[in-house]
C-alpha cells in the first residue's frame, strides 16, 4: 500500500470510484463462484482471484477515501449466467471488460504506482483462467451446443420448405413439432451411442443435455407459427428468421468468449450454412407442391 496519499483531480477520483466498485463487485462474484465450485483446485484459484480483486479495491479505497458497495444486479446477473453457462464463460467475459488499459488507464500509472501492479496481476489471471477450461459444466454446454446447432440446420430447412408448401401456420407448427420431437429423440440417442463408443461414463447426461438443447431450439423456431394467425405465414417465417439469427448470434458469442476464438468468421459460416439449407428446402417445397398438386 502506498504511504503518501496524493491529491487527485475530481475526474480521476470519479474514475477510481468506478474501478473500486468494479473490483468490489468482481470480488463478490468470484467468491460466490468459489463457494459453489466442488473441484478443489478450481475452488482455490477462484478464491485467490477473489482475494486479488479485494486487494485491488482496497488500493482504490485508499485514494478515494470512500467505501462502495457491489453492484447487486451485476452480481445476480453473472451469478445466473455462471449457473446456466458455466463459470469459464463468465470469467472470460468479466476479464475482457474489467479495465480499459488504454491512454486513460495508463495515465494513472504515473499518478498511482499500484496501477501497474494491478495490470500485471490481471495478466497473470488470464494465464490461470486458461488452465481452468477443464470445467465439467463446459463439457455439458458443448453437448447442448451440439443439439442447438443440429436443430438450427435441420429444422430451419424443414420449416422453410413447409411454410411455402403448406401456407398455413397451424399445419406448419404441427409438422414442425412432430419433426422436432422425433429429431430430438434421434439426436439424443445418437449422441448417447457416440459417447458410449468413446467410453464416456457420463454418456447419458451428455445425451440428455443435447436433447434438451435440441427441444428448446425447436420450441423457439416453431413459436412464431403458433403466435401469428394461420394465414400470416410470411410474417411467421420472417419472425423465425430473426429467431435463427439471434440463436446463431448467441451461440457464436458464447464460443468466442469461452474458447477465445474469432467471432465473425464462425458467425457468418454458421449463418451461411443455415440459410443455404433454408433456401434449398424452400425451392424443394415449391417444386414438391407444384408436381404433387397440393393445395392447402
Amino acid at each position: 500500500m502506498a504511504t503518501t496519499k496524493r491529491v487527485l483531480s475530481e475526474a480521476t477520483r470519479k474514475l477510481l470510484l468506478g474501478y473500486q466498485r468494479c473490483e468490489v463487485t468482481d470480488h463478490r462474484i468470484y467468491m460466490r463462484m468459489s463457494d459453489r465450485e466442488k473441484n478443489a483446485q478450481n475452488k482455490a484459484i477462484l478464491y485467490r482471484i477473489a482475494e486479488d480483486e479485494k486487494d485491488h479495491a482496497a488500493i482504490w479505497r485508499y485514494y478515494t477515501g470512500k467505501e462502495v458497495k457491489p453492484a447487486r444486479l451485476k452480481v445476480l446477473w453473472y451469478g445466473l449466467m455462471s449457473w446456466l453457462l458455466g463459470y469459464t464463460f463468465v470469467i472470460k467475459l468479466m476479464e475482457r471488460g474489467e479495465y480499459t488499459t488504454g491512454k486513460v488507464y495508463q495515465g494513472l500509472i504515473n499518478e498511482i504506482p499500484e496501477a501497474q501492479t494491478i495490470i500485471d496481476q490481471e495478466q497473470s489471471h488470464e494465464a490461470e483462467l486458461r488452465d481452468m477450461l477443464d470445467e465439467e459444466r463446459l463439457n455439458y454446454v458443448g453437448a447442448m451446443v451440439l443439439g442447438l446447432n443440429d436443430a438450427l440446420v435441420e429444422l430451419t430447412g424443414t420449416l422453410a420448405g413447409l411454410t411455402f408448401a403448406l401456407m398455413d401456420n397451424r399445419v406448419v407448427a404441427l409438422a414442425g413439432i412432430i419433426t422436432g420431437v422425433s429429431a430430438t429423440l434421434s439426436m439424443a440417442a445418437s449422441n448417447y451411442l457416440a459417447e458410449r463408443a468413446d467410453n464416456n461414463p457420463n454418456a447419458f447426461r451428455s445425451s440428455l443435455y443435447t436433447g434438451i438443447a435440441y427441444l428448446v431450439t425447436v420450441f423457439f423456431l416453431v413459436l412464431p407459427f403458433l403466435l401469428f394467425p394461420k394465414d400470416m405465414y410470411l410474417c411467421a417465417f420472417v419472425a423465425m428468421l430473426v429467431v435463427v439469427l439471434l440463436i446463431i448470434l448467441f451461440f457464436n458469442c458464447y464460443i468466442a468468449v469461452a474458447k477465445s476464438v474469432p467471432f465473425a468468421g464462425r458467425f457468418f459460416e454458421m449463418a451461411g450454412i443455415g440459410f443455404s439449407v433454408m433456401a434449398v428446402s424452400f425451392v424443394i417445397g415449391l417444386i414438391a407442391k407444384y408436381f404433387l398438386g397440393i393445395e392447402v
